[in-house]
């Protein structure tokens, strides 16, 4: 690893290493600002502290009341230019896979493919961080199936893990007349039942992949969540002369399903990465599936 990343990654650790105790200020400065607005007299055990708590108050406004975190700071520059993505596979690509790979690299704008050969991933991360990738996609198979797909967000993380389910390849969809023609425009992103906490954070990891479309922009892209299994599918539109009412919309290809098992807050290849989330066997439970969204 260059002494650059090394050094950005010790930062990076730090500032993570900082927000516990930012928490817990935080929640000792809310406690005060209760008791001050109910009229009710202040904790016994922020008492010693009140006096430069308040000070602090007196000096916030509403962008630095609230702590930032390590969410913030993972895309807080994703906007200022578009997302570059590398796709790869595992070792020794099915032709189902490499066919798949091959129409993910026109879903996502500024998608580049790699065959892996006999690359590491540890090789993979650090190439895509000197090349200035946004994220790394990998895409894993079981049979001549795709079954995986893996998001790494560059350089410092998260990374997602979702199970792929129910693939089906362009030139798989049976109604070929109503399939429309795959458009290179940068798609509308449309999220639908990403309710919950980590709904919000999946949906932020999928978001930053795609670039700002133009708002005359024709192609759209739909990620759908029921019971946690999050439905893809990729659009094309026309309008005719009729109004809305009027409107031509044509699949294109490819659709699948995901089903988000891990997150952690490194790059792929950081086995010591923290763990934010992880689908646990007594998750499986229809009543207690709500982790993404509602049922």
């Amino acid at each position: 690893m260059l002494p650059r990343n090394i050094r950005l990654r010790k930062e990076y650790i730090y500032m993570n290493n900082l927000e516990g105790e930012e928490r817990r200020v935080y929640e000792k400065k809310r406690k005060i600002r209760e008791a001050l607005q109910e009229g009710k007299p202040i904790p016994t055990e922020l008492r010693n502290e009140e006096a430069k708590l308040r000070q602090e108050i007196d000096l916030e406004d509403q962008n630095t009341a609230v702590p930032s975190s390590h969410i913030d700071d993972e895309y807080a520059k994703a906007t200022e230019k578009d997302p570059k993505i590398l796709l790869t596979t595992s070792r020794d690509p099915s032709a189902p896979l490499t066919q798949f790979v091959k129409e993910l690299k026109n879903v996502f704008p500024n998608a580049k493919s790699m065959n892996r050969g006999s690359q590491v991933i540890a090789e993979i991360i650090e190439m895509a961080r000197s090349h200035d990738y946004s994220d790394v996609i990998f895409v894993t198979e079981n049979r001549g199936r795709p079954d995986g797909l893996i998001v790494s967000h560059l350089p410092f993380g998260p990374t997602a893990y979702f199970q792929l389910l129910n693939v089906v390849t362009r030139h798989e969809i049976q109604s070929k007349k109503a399939m429309g023609k795959m458009s290179e425009q940068y798609p509308h992103v449309i999220f639908d039942n990403f309710t919950s906490q980590m709904g919000k954070r999946v949906a932020s990891m999928l978001k930053h992949m795609f670039p700002v479309p133009k708002l005359d922009a024709r192609r759209i892209v739909t990620f759908h969540n029921k019971s946690d299994y999050i439905s893809f599918r990729n659009h094309v539109y026309d309008k005719g002369e009729g109004g809305p009412k009027s409107i031509d919309l044509k699949e294109v290809g490819p659709r699948f399903e995901l089903r988000l098992y891990q997150v952690k807050l490194g790059t792929m290849e950081q086995e010591e990465a923290e763990m934010e989330w992880v689908l646990r066997p007594y998750m499986n439970s229809a009543k207690r599936r709500q982790f993404i969204g509602q049922l």
